[in-house]
C-alpha cells in the first residue's frame, strides 16, 4: 500500500492494520524517518518536501513491486509525507510484513535505500543562512546501489 500525504500517521495503528488478521505472518519490520534539525553542519528549522501527484506515487508502487518481486511479503506499506515539516516530526513510513523475519527486515532495508534515492521528492532547508535544495548523497546512492545486482 502507498500513501503519499500531508497529514501525519499513527505508527502504532498503521502496524497494526499491516498483517491484522493474518496469522502467517511471523515477522514484521518498519523504519520511521524524522526530520533533523541539522543539514551538515548548520541548524535546520524546518524542511519542506515537494512532489509531482501521480508521478511520485507511481514510482512508489514500481520501488514497492520490485521488494514484493524480490521477497515473500504478505503485506508492504509506504506512508510519504510532503509540505512544510519541523525538526522531529515524522516523513516516512515503511514497514513490511512476512513469514519470516529475514524477509520482512531485507525487503524493509531495501525499500528505505530505494526510496532515498529513487523516490520523486525534492527537499529544501530552512536554515540561518536562508532556504536551500538538498543535494543527493553519494553515501545514498552507495546504499541503493548494493541492492541493484541483487
Amino acid at each position: 500500500m502507498i500513501r503519499v500525504q500531508r497529514e501525519d500517521f499513527d505508527v502504532g495503528a498503521e502496524l497494526e492494520r499491516l498483517a491484522a488478521g493474518d496469522h502467517s505472518v511471523g515477522g514484521l519490520a518498519s523504519f520511521v524517518g524524522l526530520v533533523r534539525d541539522l543539514g551538515g553542519s548548520d541548524q535546520v528549522s524546518a524542511l519542506t518536501l515537494e512532489h509531482y501527484p501521480g508521478m511520485t506515487e507511481k514510482r512508489l508502487a514500481d520501488i514497492e513491486a520490485e521488494a514484493n518481486r524480490r521477497w515473500p511479503l504478505a503485506a508492504s506499506l509506504i506512508i510519504h509525507r510532503y509540505g512544510r515539516l519541523e525538526p522531529g516530526d515524522r516523513i516516512v513510513l515503511v514497514a513490511t510484513a512476512s513469514p519470516h523475519r529475514e524477509a520482512a527486515l531485507e525487503a524493509c532495508h531495501f525499500l528505505i535505500d530505494w526510496l532515498k534515492t529513487d523516490a520523486p521528492f525534492w527537499k529544501s532547508e530552512e536554515t540561518p543562512q536562508g532556504k536551500r535544495w538538498v543535494e543527493a548523497r553519494a553515501a545514498d546512492s552507495a546504499a541503493s546501489g548494493r541492492w541493484r545486482g541483487k
